[in-house]
């Protein structure tokens, strides 16, 4: 799932856009690679014995890395010109991630605030990660700093029906939500 264009500058986009992610499959090589990064080595991520003893009866993921992961979905749903992940301003754990789950990321843009007079800008996002049953596994509110049109000498967005240059990968991409079903 790879962009060859993070296209969408601050100026592109509207409070109340909402996209959704294409799907990612956890693997227990991710939970085992997970650990040795982290140092996380919780037998309840990585001990099936231990794990059948729990109510969860099977290891479950990482929370921080499925909030990881959803860092990434979210950068190719939409396609922003992201410069910084400024921060997390609450976040919960809803419910267990098990080897085999397919996440999406659920974007949807809470406010902007303008940065740096147009070169910049700031987007607060509700996300949600959700898995192929639809539940929501976590949640919450994150704010990132977007790059503006004026940043580049770009006065404005291109025109309704003008298409922007991507890369053949941006033909697979979901478009926005417009009525807030799901696709």
């Amino acid at each position: 799932m790879a962009f060859t264009s993070f296209h969408l500058y601050f100026d592109d986009v509207e409070v109340g856009q909402e996209w959704e992610s294409l799907g990612r499959t956890i693997t227990e090589t991710d939970i085992v690679n997970f650990a040795g990064l982290s140092g996380d080595f919780n037998p309840i991520h990585i001990d099936h014995e231990f794990a059948a003893s729990t109510p969860f009866r099977r290891p479950i993921a990482h929370g921080l890395l499925v909030f990881s992961i959803a860092s990434g979905l979210g950068l190719y749903s939409p396609p922003m010109r992201t410069l910084a992940f400024l921060g997390i301003r609450e976040w919960y754990f809803r419910g267990p991630v098990f080897i085999g789950d397919t996440l999406r990321a659920v974007s949807k843009i809470l406010s902007k605030e303008i940065r740096g007079r147009g070169r910049r800008g700031e987007i607060t996002w509700q996300r949600q990660i959700i898995n192929q049953e639809r539940k929501v596994v976590q949640e919450g509110i994150t704010i990132t700093l977007v790059e503006g049109r004026a940043a580049t000498g770009l006065s404005a967005a291109p025109a309704e029906g003008e298409k922007v240059k991507a890369g053949a990968d941006m033909a697979n991409a979901p478009p926005p939500r417009a009525d807030g079903d799901a696709q």
